[in-house]
C-alpha cells in the first residue's frame, strides 16, 4: 500500500489570466477530469507581487534561470487579471498533468495538449515585444515543487478528500 499510494500525487495547476479572460477554463479543467484526475482544490484569486515573487523565484528559480526581465514580463503579465488556482490528484498526476498541458512554450506543444490547441506564441516573439508569454496554465513541474506550491497557495482547510468514481477506474 505504501509505495502504490506514492504513486498518487497532487499537482497544482494554475489557468493564467489568458485562460480566464478567453472564458476556457471549463475547457481546461475538463481534459484533467476526463483523464480520471481529481479536484481537491479550486478558488479564483488574484495574488500580489510578493505572492508571485514566492511562486516563481522561491521555489521555481525564473529569476535565477532566466533573469529578472523575464520575471518582470511574466509578472506583468500575471497580474493582467485573475486566476484559477487548481489541485488536481491521482496516480502520476504531475508528470500526467505536464503531459497534458504541453511544454511552456506554446509554439513548440503540440496539438492535443492544452498549449498546442489553444496558444501559439513563441519565445523569440514574446522577447521582441518585451512582454510575457500567455500560455495559459501553469502545472508543477515536480512532487517536491508541488507540494510547495500547493501549501503556497491553499490553506490546509482548502484541500479536500473524498473518493469519486474515477477512483474505481484509476486506482
Amino acid at each position: 500500500m505504501g509505495k502504490e499510494r506514492d504513486l498518487v500525487q497532487r499537482s497544482l495547476v494554475v489557468c493564467k489570466p489568458d485562460a480566464v479572460q478567453r472564458g476556457i477554463v471549463g475547457e481546461i479543467m475538463q481534459r484533467f477530469e476526463r483523464v480520471g484526475l481529481k479536484i481537491v482544490g479550486i478558488k479564483m484569486v488574484m495574488p500580489d507581487e510578493d505572492h508571485y515573487r514566492a511562486h516563481y523565484e522561491s521555489i521555481g528559480k525564473m529569476i535565477t534561470r532566466r533573469g529578472e526581465e523575464a520575471y518582470r514580463y511574466n509578472l506583468h503579465y500575471m497580474m493582467t487579471g485573475p486566476v484559477i488556482a487548481i489541485v488536481l490528484e491521482g496516480v502520476e498526476a504531475v508528470p500526467l498533468v505536464r503531459k497534458i498541458v504541453g511544454p511552456t512554450e506554446p509554439k513548440s506543444a503540440e496539438m492535443g495538449t492544452i498549449r498546442g490547441d489553444y496558444a501559439h506564441m513563441s519565445f523569440g516573439y514574446s522577447d521582441a515585444k518585451g512582454i510575457g508569454v500567455p500560455n495559459l496554465i501553469h502545472a508543477s513541474g515536480s512532487p517536491e515543487e508541488a507540494k510547495e506550491e500547493i501549501e503556497l497557495w491553499f490553506k490546509p482547510d482548502e484541500l479536500y478528500d473524498y473518493s469519486d468514481l474515477n477512483e474505481k477506474y484509476t486506482r
